[in-house]
């Protein structure tokens, strides 16, 4: 009989005057693995916090076993049997894997005895869950996915029973999320209860037994996975119905209007990370690069872009090199020869967050007519334009005097790429381009990204969402270790495919 082991009860939590938690009803059964989901800002994570000590609830109640619990701390839910893997991990890049598994719980002493006990235990672990980690390798020499391992395992060997993970296939290939819900299988297997926080419906569905939905602080729905489906899961969260699936004509390839020539690019600690890279894409085109983040895709925009120095090699547009080692151009330039950005981290180089919504939706452009004469701005015309733009994408609020930090994220991505793509650039380079944004969103800009290629656009596409590159994508190359190792047209090839190239296995 199933019993369960987490029962939270009318959970509240505010933060000034946002409420985060409504009410909160949830019950997490023994032995099973549980999905959260819901959109940015529903309160998935903000509940979990307070499950894992981290923050505190302002009323009701959470019981373990039955057994009402007060959790003040983290430390609180290590002892009640709770561990939490974040979605940025934490870990000590310069300390071993054992030196951070033992960190905060070493005790009186951190030699002789005790330490061959706890490395004992630990070998111990590692060998039930087949988790292949050396206890003596350094972080920093990790792969994403055994630095993951290490979280997982840190969790266990401090007794954790319920284990929360958030977000946790975000940054691995598709063989290492072939692993990890290897690892979570066995760990179910063996008793353990797993709470998993993610927007992949497709994981829900493939790895949970039961599902939870909230939306806008509340929770909207409880259900045995098995008795939905991922269309019904993405109404409940956003409260409409929910297109998955891009509807895409054939591609109606032009000329060749962008190409990238042996390009190698160095990063700010002068190391190369793009390596003679070359590419090139026809009007009308979708391109996209596939990798694990950290492969040069950064890099490489951005020297695209005109952000960053060509080391070597050059870059033509309409069939004139526009920059080069001895020839750097800036992004204002570019714009002008038809080339967009639609920056990876919108954060720190798409949005000055402190400006107003239709400040943010003119820069690059602001010196222009009709946005500017004389060097003078003209404020009536900016505000009518930024109106009619945040009619037309839907950004909500739809207030151009808002200050841009009051946007959710999904809307301050869409600020970015109504002011890119109203120009209606002939080249468009996107990276991650639904980051952290709700699956209504990312309807909503998807669509946006195939409609500027139907019109002719060059669109190349950086994205770490498998998914998101095989949906979109006419053509896909795979970036490794700064080199460009395979290319597919996007006609029957795998998941697997790509992720063994992702990988770094050649073809």
């Amino acid at each position: 009989m199933v019993s369960p082991i987490l029962e939270l009860t009318n959970i509240n939590k505010s933060f000034g005057h946002v409420h985060a938690n409504k009410n909160i009803n949830l019950t997490i059964n023994k032995g099973t693995i549980h999905g959260i989901i819901g959109e940015n800002g529903a309160g998935k994570s903000t509940l979990m916090s307070i499950v894992f000590g981290l923050y505190q609830a302002n009323s009701g109640t959470i019981k373990i076993n039955e057994k009402e619990i007060k959790l003040r701390s983290p430390r609180d839910s290590i002892i009640n049997g709770i561990g939490m893997v974040h979605q940025h991990f934490m870990l000590v890049e310069n300390f071993t894997v054992l030196e951070n598994i033992i960190l905060g719980f070493e005790g009186e002493t951190v030699f002789g005895e005790k330490l061959e006990k706890a490395k004992k235990d630990l070998e111990k672990l590692c060998e039930t869950y087949n988790f292949n980690i050396d206890l003596n390798a350094t972080i920093s020499d990790l792969s994403v996915g055994f630095r993951q391992r290490v979280e997982i395992l840190k969790s266990l060997y401090r007794g954790a029973e319920i284990l929360i993970l958030d977000e946790p296939t975000g940054v691995l290939t598709p063989q290492e999320v072939d692993e990890l819900f290897k690892i979570l299988r066995s760990l179910k297997e063996e008793g353990k209860t797993i709470v998993l926080i993610t927007h992949k419906l497709i994981e829900i569905m493939d790895l949970t037994s039961e599902v939870s939905v909230m939306r806008q602080g509340e929770m909207v729905g409880h259900t045995k996975t098995k008795n939905t489906n991922k269309e019904q899961l993405a109404e409940m969260m956003v409260g409409r119905s929910v297109l998955l699936r891009v509807d895409k004509k054939e591609i109606k390839k032009g000329e060749i209007i962008f190409k990238v020539n042996n390009l190698s690019v160095k990063d700010d600690l002068d190391v190369t990370r793009v390596k003679d890279v070359n590419l090139e894409i026809c009007s009308g085109e979708i391109l996209g690069i596939a990798g694990v983040t950290g492969n040069g895709q950064t890099e490489l925009l951005e020297a695209l872009s005109g952000i960053r120095k060509v080391e070597s090699g050059n870059i033509e547009l309409f069939g004139e090199k526009i920059s080069d080692q001895d020839n750097f151009l800036n992004p204002r330039m570019l714009k002008e020869k038809g080339l967009a950005h639609v920056p990876e981290d919108r954060q720190r180089m798409g949005l000055i967050s402190d400006f107003k919504a239709c400040e943010n939706l003119i820069f690059g452009y602001h010196d222009q007519e009709p946005f500017s004469k004389s060097s003078i701005l003209n404020n009536k015309e900016i505000k009518e334009h930024s109106k009619k733009v945040m009619q037309e994408y839907d950004v909500r609020p739809s207030s151009p005097t808002l200050t841009t930090s009051n946007f959710s994220g999904g809307n301050q991505q869409k600020i970015i790429l109504s002011r890119e793509l109203n120009e209606n650039p002939k080249v468009l380079l996107v990276g991650q381009p639904t980051r952290g944004v709700d699956i209504g969103a990312i309807e909503f800009i998807h669509q946006r990204l195939i409609d500027m290629r139907d019109r002719g656009a060059a669109i190349l596409l950086a994205s770490v969402e498998l998914d998101e590159i095989l949906s979109l994508s006419d053509r896909i190359v795979v970036m490794f270790d700064g080199k460009i190792v395979g290319e597919k047209e996007n006609k029957n090839v795998t998941d697997r495919e790509l992720g063994l190239l992702m990988a770094g296995v050649s073809e």
